[in-house]
């Protein structure tokens, strides 16, 4: 039986660790690295909840001629079920391509695609998926195709994890968890502060919501809870790519094991800073050892 099924943005990444920090216009750069490996909000917390040891069935994105292989045999001794996905062999698949650089990366693609042509390139989640699963995860990037799965997992009382939803949305309302960035503060809630951004969440669901913002302190709590705070753990930084895909895994991991609000965030955010400590993180994500062992040394 799968433990988790995640439903969202599964591409390939194309990503480029620059040796000496960003380019300077018109000027040569050198590349330390390049990695061509699963991406997207769904694809990294898979590899990251599969490291975890737990089995996953994902689906949403369509997969096409250059990302489906690298998806096969990146997947292939792993516990990661892609036999929801839908393949098109018309479609080379949605890629990313991404500069990193310690804290800073700049992504790049064509994500607009996805809503300008008129073709929709995902798929709709499957009932007896969502059914079958512990615990579920949804990005919420894919109109009806979102909404039903979060009214599927209402239907079939599956808990699930979510992330930068809105206050007024029925994904963020249903949500065992969700996770608010601070990209999602300043584009939904521009001009207020995180502590009011978050006391607005927070009341308007029965769910955890939990608002991260880098290296500053994190916000979470209930309706009808004072918020809470939590310091982010203290690491010496690799890439932030992919540290918030760690986030929301960890969360699921955190339901699948029934975590406590404050273990819960604890837990996830170990995981979040284990994973920046290295790179590529699909290649390197977080042990359950190397998790616990963070924990135990503590901020």
């Amino acid at each position: 039986m799968v433990q988790a099924y995640l439903f969202g943005q599964v591409l390939g990444t194309h990503s480029f660790y620059l040796r000496d920090g960003f380019p300077v216009e018109d000027e040569y750069s050198e590349l330390a690295n390049t990695y061509f490996l699963p991406g997207g909000e769904t694809g990294s917390a898979a590899t990251v909840l599969s490291s975890l040891g737990v089995s996953v069935k994902m689906d949403g994105t369509h997969i096409g001629t250059e990302v489906a292989p690298m998806l096969r045999a990146f997947y292939a001794d792993k516990t990661v079920d892609l036999s929801s996905m839908y393949f098109d062999p018309d479609w080379q698949g949605l890629m990313d391509y991404v500069l990193v650089s310690g804290l800073s990366r700049t992504p790049m693609g064509t994500f607009r695609q996805l809503y300008e042509l008129g073709i929709k390139r995902w798929n709709m989640p499957r009932e007896a998926d969502i059914a079958e699963a512990d615990a579920v995860a949804i990005d919420p990037f894919f109109q009806e195709e979102t909404q039903a799965a979060a009214e599927m997992c209402v239907k079939h009382g599956k808990p699930y994890v979510t992330i930068d939803c809105a206050h007024d949305t029925y994904l963020h309302r249903h949500a065992a968890v969700n996770v608010v960035s601070k990209e999602c503060l300043g584009n939904d809630y521009r001009g207020v502060s995180k502590e009011e951004a978050a006391e607005l969440l927070k009341e308007h669901s029965d769910g955890l919501t939990i608002v991260t913002t880098g290296a500053n302190d994190m916000l979470y709590g209930r309706k009808g809870q004072e918020l809470k705070r939590m310091k982010p753990f203290s690491v010496e930084v690799r890439s932030t790519l992919g540290a918030g895909d760690t986030f929301k895994a960890g969360c699921v991991y955190g339901l699948l094991h029934g975590m406590d609000d404050d273990e819960l965030v604890r837990f996830a955010s170990a995981c979040s800073a284990v994973a920046i400590t290295r790179y590529p993180l699909p290649l390197y994500p977080p042990k359950p050892e190397e998790v616990a062992a963070l924990i135990g040394r503590g901020v």
